[in-house]
């Protein structure tokens, strides 16, 4: 069997505002030293024109890839009865079956605080969509986008998609910072949402600024 490595790494899980998107690409060895010599790297480490001008390259160097939006009303929905981390574990789960071929190993960065519970979350829920499937060993580690040139490929993706998702949404309502609870600008767009009475379909309202924008606002009049 051909060696075919998933990596798995997500962008936006912290922000206030806008989805998470989760992505995952399928890279065989070939493919993998190709990612080595783009000099692909974790998205965070890299600029925004760096990752834009990657993206397209990793596409064209690996297999299969795959992103999932998960959009705010759906992480206020899920997250009234299961986790977050338990949220993405599905998600990665099913963007996993989706690929084109079987991974003979999946790396994923690991959500969870105990990291190889992360990889269980998932490897569980792959059973329950597919009892038949031949699950891979499973890596699962904290700041596998640094380590493995697989999830940083898969950071890089899921992060271009979220940054375009993000100016779209600042194309309709304006600018809104970084969207991350700690950013005064997005504080104050918040704020003024609150006062106005119609927050955005794009708000994680189950987030806790919601609450604090709410208060804070109140407290203006």
């Amino acid at each position: 069997m051909k060696h075919l490595i998933c990596g798995v790494d997500e962008a936006g899980r912290g922000p206030v505002i806008g989805p998470l998107v989760l992505g995952c690409v399928l890279v065989d060895r070939k493919g993998s030293e190709k990612l080595r010599k783009l000099a692909v790297r974790d998205s965070k480490k890299l600029s925004p024109s760096r990752r834009e001008h990657l993206e397209p390259l990793i596409k064209k160097t690996v297999v299969s890839w795959r992103t999932v939006h998960i959009t705010p009303s759906e992480i206020d929905r899920l997250r009234q009865t299961i986790s977050l981390n338990q949220i993405e574990a599905q998600r990665t789960a099913e963007m996993i079956l989706a690929l084109d071929y079987p991974p003979t190993m999946i790396i994923v960065d690991a959500a969870d605080s105990v990291q190889e519970n992360y990889g269980k979350r998932i490897a569980e829920t792959i059973r329950e969509l597919d009892p038949d499937y031949l699950l891979p060993e499973i890596v699962s580690e904290h700041r596998a986008d640094d380590t493995y040139v697989e999830v940083s490929a898969a950071s890089v993706i899921a992060k271009v998609e979220r940054d375009r998702a993000i100016e779209g949404l600042k194309a309709a309502l304006g600018d809104f910072g970084s969207g991350y609870p700690s950013d005064p600008a997005t504080q104050e767009f918040l704020k003024r949402m609150v006062r106005g009475g119609d927050i955005p379909d794009c708000v994680r309202r189950s987030w806790n600024t919601i609450e604090r924008s709410k208060q804070t606002a109140l407290l203006d009049y």
